[in-house]
């Protein structure tokens, strides 16, 4: 039960983010006379949501990323030196 719940909620936000209408232009006249063109790509707001999150999630990822690199290095620079102590006191 609880997997065709799951199954059913994907399905749900993979329609809702593909049922996305073509972009309209619209151009707006000021007071002052000038224009203003806004293109309206007319996403809905879940589509627009699952997006947020997609781009949210993959920032979340390559700082994870960065966060483990900078702490392997800084370990790796620990270990070297720890082991060049080591070495020194043995000699």
């Amino acid at each position: 039960m609880k997997k065709v719940l799951l199954l059913l909620a994907t399905c749900a936000f993979t329609t809702a983010a593909i049922a996305q209408t073509t972009p309209t232009t619209e151009v707006k006249v000021r007071d002052n006379g000038t224009k203003k063109v806004v293109t309206k790509t007319g996403k809905t707001n879940v589509g627009q949501a699952l997006e947020n999150t997609a781009d949210a999630a993959g920032n979340v990822a390559s700082k994870a990323g960065h966060k483990i690199k900078h702490g392997t290095q800084k370990a790796g620079r620990k270990i070297k030196h720890g082991t060049a102590k080591m070495e020194a006191k043995s000699e």
